[in-house]
């Protein structure tokens, strides 16, 4: 018999990366350009000092290059209107201390030309790590558990392991419904609290572990 085992761990994020954007647009390019780098300047600065080594709340951070663009807008007559230039960079800041992430997205986000995109949780490697090999240990269990009870519902009082392997690795066409032993990382926007303040309330990443076993039963 060929049987599925599973388990999921579930645990709260570790690390959240804060994804925003910086960018003005207006009519004069140099003036635009030149706000954009201000205000970004002023945000690479602040991740900088949030990476002090004496107490560390962000883990690391990183830029794009400045992108800068035009175009002539139609307005609703039809009419086209004179031309319109745009400058926007991306910022990423992973944060290990989640209430100092909270306490800055929620001043950064209140400025001029800038855009919290979302936060990205994850769990840290080494917890990502640990949970991974015991969600496939316990994902074994389960399917010796699984392939116990079958055989018992035939009548039968003992089964012996013959291949175990990952879904779809066993040649009998199966195939996974999820990645074994990958942390999901979710996803969660700054949104506004009940108070004003931000309300940032991850989800919890789930660590999933599926396996494909089989068994000889007697």
């Amino acid at each position: 018999m060929t049987v599925e085992g599973r388990f999921d761990h579930h645990h709260p994020a570790e690390r959240g990366t804060v994804v925003l954007t910086v960018g003005f647009e207006g009519p004069d390019r140099e003036r635009v350009v030149e706000r954009t780098l201000r205000e970004h300047g002023r945000l690479a600065d602040e991740a900088k000092r949030l990476t002090d080594p004496a107490a560390p709340a962000v883990t690391w951070w990183s830029s794009d290059r400045i992108r800068v663009w035009s175009d002539r807008p139609w307005n609703k007559d039809g009419k086209q209107l004179p031309l319109v230039h745009h400058a926007a960079v991306r910022l990423d800041v992973k944060f290990r201390d989640l209430a100092r992430l909270a306490a800055w997205v929620e001043d950064v986000a209140a400025r001029d030309g800038v855009t919290v995109s979302g936060i990205e949780w994850a769990l840290t490697e080494v917890t990502r790590t640990r949970l991974t090999a015991d969600a496939r240990t316990r994902a074994v269990q389960d399917a010796v558990a699984t392939a116990t009870t079958y055989a018992q519902a035939l009548g039968l009082s003992a089964v012996r392991p013959l291949a175990v392997a990952d879904p779809g690795m066993l040649g009998d066409q199966s195939r996974p419904t999820s990645d074994p032993g990958v942390a999901q990382m979710s996803r969660a926007a700054a949104a506004a609290g009940p108070t004003g303040g931000l309300d940032l309330k991850p989800e919890d990443i789930t660590v999933a572990a599926r396996v494909h076993a089989r068994f000889a039963a007697s």
